[in-house]
């Protein structure tokens, strides 16, 4: 059995109704796990990029890419697999910070490039972005305090440098 690794891919996409249904609908219909999947626009208005992360072998993922290319509003698939990125995700998270622990809670916000974008009598919320490691690594050190509540973007990504037509 081949490994399994986590594989990023964007679709560039017509920006209409219903394109991110369909896409979702190919991946349940081929039982295809999606472990993140965000949607955005692009310097084009009629064109949207979708960021999909899965977990799947190199035969899977050749599956993926081939079924997406197929769907009409489908512009263009591109796997990162071979190819220097950049990756981030965001996240809000509002962790319980009483005053005798809220400077140890803003140090630590301070030491992950965070930034506090709330405050209230017994919570901070802060903004943290960066790679998945780096998000999980500051829910870690975060969980002791008690983390109240969190959101998370899923993940962007974008080829390093410029290349003409780059998904």
């Amino acid at each position: 059995m081949e490994p399994m690794h986590k594989h990023v891919i964007t679709a560039m996409v017509q920006n209409e109704p219903g394109v991110l249904a369909h896409v979702a609908g190919m991946f349940a219909a081929r039982g295809f796990n999606i472990d993140s999947l965000v949607v955005g626009r692009t310097e084009r208005p009629d064109v949207s990029r979708m960021t999909i992360v899965v977990v799947a072998d190199d035969r899977t993922l050749e599956q993926v890419r081939k079924q997406l290319a197929k769907i009409i509003a489908v512009l263009k698939v591109r796997d990162f697999t071979d190819v220097a990125y950049v990756q981030r995700d965001l996240m809000l998270i509002r962790i319980h910070a009483k005053s005798d622990k809220r400077g140890e809670v803003l140090e630590l916000a301070t030491l992950f490039r965070g930034r506090v974008v709330d405050v209230a009598p017994t919570s901070v919320m802060i903004e943290l972005a960066g790679d998945e490691e780096k998000l999980e690594a500051f829910m870690e050190l975060a969980r002791p305090y008690g983390i109240v509540e969190m959101a998370r973007t899923g993940v962007i990504a974008m080829p390093r440098g410029r290349q003409s037509g780059d998904a």
